[in-house]
């Protein structure tokens, strides 16, 4: 050091350098110390903002992939009652036919036409050589009971109901 150095460091001058530049005695300039202090706070602002603002887009793409879920299962939904709309359409035409009423009525109900005969044949596989299904199904009650139409059913519970306890044991 020369001894202007000196002198300057004795009186609390900062020195000058060959080329201008002010220093202190950490060999810092005054104007740059501070940005030092300043910059750490900064830089964790900055990274605090970016945290954040990834969690606000997390939170949208999130929200939106429920969205489009939930948007996907509704047209699901739809697709399905459209479907089931038609088939109740399809139905509603098929019973407004006539001859549609009457086989219904043949099979479901027994119905037969004035000189008419019903026949219910109580073990079709020995005709057909196939066993039903029906008989499978319904294993646990008799073969008369299961063959008759709804109205006779209805009247043999009727008349099962209001006999006495002694003799519906008779009967048997």
């Amino acid at each position: 050091m020369s001894n202007k150095d000196a002198r300057s460091k004795r009186q609390g001058r900062p020195s000058t350098t060959k080329k201008g530049a002010v220093r202190t005695n950490g060999g810092k300039s005054s104007a740059s110390s501070g940005r030092l202090s300043s910059a750490p706070i900064t830089f964790f602002l900055t990274v605090i903002i970016v945290i954040l603002g990834s969690i606000q887009l997390l939170s949208t793409f999130h929200t939106y992939a429920l969205n489009l879920a939930e948007l996907n299962s509704l047209k699901n939904e739809e697709a399905s009652l459209i479907a089931q709309k038609e088939q109740l359409d399809n139905d509603i035409d098929r019973w407004g036919d006539d001859a549609y009423v009457t086989a219904q009525a043949r099979e479901r109900l027994g119905f037969v036409f004035p000189g008419e005969r019903s026949i219910r044949i109580l073990h079709p596989e020995a005709v057909t050589g196939k066993s039903t299904d029906s008989d499978a199904s319904n294993g646990s009650s008799s073969d008369t009971e299961q063959k008759l139409p709804w109205y006779k059913d209805m009247f043999s519970s009727f008349e099962k109901a209001d006999a006495t306890p002694t003799q519906s044991k008779e009967g048997k």
